[in-house]
């Protein structure tokens, strides 16, 4: 069964590296056409150039997913070249704070919550109105199992995931009588740039590995298998959920 995205229009935030690039570049091998946002013109520059080398077609922009005017622009400028939006990932996640919650300043608090919780609102609230006019559509929230039990130093991170979580089911609840499917999915530890803290210390890896029954570190392409699935017709009846792509490690009560 293979999927079919072909005609259909998707924006990927984050897409300059990582889990959001490698799903923007399964979406365009599906047949959408991708918009790839991020914070750095250069980053999904590359990104984008990748895919339309690779026989895709892909729109590179510039947006800092936190700034309202700068997420309702991507929305007008992905409109402006493809005439439609069938499905948004809302990928770009930051987090400045590694260490115990309580030392966190509150401009490390704000900057968290400002990508991470705040962005999927608002690309959420801008697509929303457009899908609906459209009969439908698909909304990603990248979430993380760090959301579904706390991880080690990474507080205020799990309590943005864990109130992106609660997004999902809000918006699943609000937007389903639109034909507008929102899900979200939680990875694990993915061996990105963004975990870099993580996997180049060997104990935590370590820590990790132990944790997870399946016995190694994900990689982005793990990701993707889902996030396609949620955007095809084959999700067509799953709506609030959130998908744990983790090699099974939420599983245990403590997370490494």
């Amino acid at each position: 069964m293979q999927i079919d995205l072909t005609d259909q229009v998707a924006v990927v935030t984050g897409a300059s590296r990582g889990i959001g690039k490698a799903i923007a570049a399964g979406l365009a091998a599906a047949g959408a056409k991708v918009v790839l946002a991020s914070r750095k013109q250069a980053g999904v520059d590359l990104a984008a150039a990748e895919i339309t080398a690779a026989g895709g077609t892909a729109l590179a922009i510039a947006a800092h997913v936190g700034e309202e005017q700068a997420v309702e622009d991507l929305v007008e400028k992905s409109i402006a070249a493809f005439g439609r939006i069938d499905i948004a990932v809302s990928n770009a996640g930051t987090n400045p704070h590694f260490g115990p919650t309580l030392a966190a300043t509150i401009a490390l608090w704000d900057k968290i919550m400002e990508v991470n919780l705040r962005g999927a609102f608002l690309l959420s609230r801008a697509v929303a109105p457009i899908m609906e006019r459209q009969g439908g559509g698909r909304i990603i929230l990248m979430s993380s199992i760090a959301g579904i039990r706390p991880a080690k130093d990474l507080g205020i991170y799990s309590v943005s995931k864990a109130g992106l979580n609660m997004l999902t089911r809000v918006l699943a609840h609000e937007l389903g009588p639109a034909k507008i499917r929102v899900n979200a999915i939680a990875p694990g530890t993915i061996n990105t740039r963004f975990s870099q803290v993580l996997v180049e210390s060997p104990e935590i890896v370590e820590r990790i590995v132990s944790h997870t029954p399946l016995g190694y570190v994900g990689q982005p392409q793990d990701v993707v298998g889902t996030a396609l699935f949620l955007a095809s017709n084959l999700a067509d009846y799953v709506n609030g959920a959130v998908i744990t792509v983790d090699g099974g490690a939420s599983s245990y009560g403590e997370l490494a």
